[in-house]
């Protein structure tokens, strides 16, 4: 199985600490060595790094974490290979425009019979299992909506249950990212922790590098962290429901709806 990591801000914040950690499971302290990717946004639009390569000795991953890049919303993803080859066009996460947008996908599992289900318009570009079913995704919301939602919890009630849907079919962890949101749904395995005042030290689980986040924050910044296991050995994760939705947005979690 693959492993996830997502970020979403009330002010703009890098990603290198957790992506840090992140890295070191792709290849080093776990098996996720057939790929790795990272999407960063700025407002609707979103700014990718991918390579069909182990995380924890890339060049480029060492390039992105040397030079930080602030955002409000991030998803990244380190890959062991379950179906598709080991490829640029089947490295997590994709991306797609759809309302004059980007929505960035990522998942961790296994979606059987995928090329069942309906994808409209959304053509995937490799043949993995995860990529079909985010273009699904997107078809089911195009069919629903003609714009983005003016009211978003009617967007997050049908992410939740179009998830839900293709959750059938298979193992559906997955983060999903509008610009405004960041939507993860777990089926197996999905934890969070939302970092706000008082800051403290934090320490990777995977490694022994410390942050104070107090001295890189103000009282009034929040941060929330999503990732397939916790990433860090002194901060205390909430773990997620099998068939739960989070929606989270300004640094906080906004809503959690069933997806089953």
């Amino acid at each position: 199985m693959c492993e996830l990591l997502g970020m979403e801000c009330n002010v703009p914040t890098d990603i290198v600490f957790s992506f840090s950690g992140l890295a070191l499971r792709g290849g080093v302290k776990g098996p996720h060595s057939d790929g790795w990717g990272l999407a960063l946004y700025d407002g609707r639009a979103v700014r990718t790094f991918l390579e069909p390569s182990a995380c924890a000795s890339s060049p480029l991953a060492t390039y992105v974490r040397s030079n930080p890049i602030k955002t409000l919303l991030a998803i990244a993803h380190v890959r062991k290979r379950t179906r598709g080859v080991v490829s640029l066009a089947n490295t997590h996460p994709f991306v797609r425009e759809l309302w004059g947008r980007h929505f960035t996908f990522a998942h961790n599992g296994t979606v059987r019979g995928v090329k069942k289900l309906r994808t409209g318009r959304f053509t995937p570009i490799g043949d993995t299992d995860s990529e079909h079913a985010f273009c699904a995704i997107l078809a089911g919301l195009e069919r629903r909506f003609k714009a983005y939602p003016r009211r978003r919890s009617d967007l997050w009630e049908a992410v939740a249950e179009i998830g839900g849907v293709v959750g059938r079919h298979g193992t559906f962890n997955f983060l999903l990212g509008d610009g405004e949101h960041l939507f993860a749904r777990c089926a197996t395995r999905l934890c969070y922790v939302i970092r706000k005042a008082p800051f403290g030290d934090a320490t990777l689980k995977d490694d022994d590098l410390t942050v104070d986040f107090s001295e890189v924050t103000t009282p009034d910044d929040r941060v929330a962290i999503v990732a397939t296991a916790p990433l860090t050995r002194d901060e205390l994760w909430t773990h997620g429901l099998p068939g739960k939705m989070w929606v989270f947005s300004n640094g906080g979690l906004s809503a959690e709806l069933p997806s089953c």
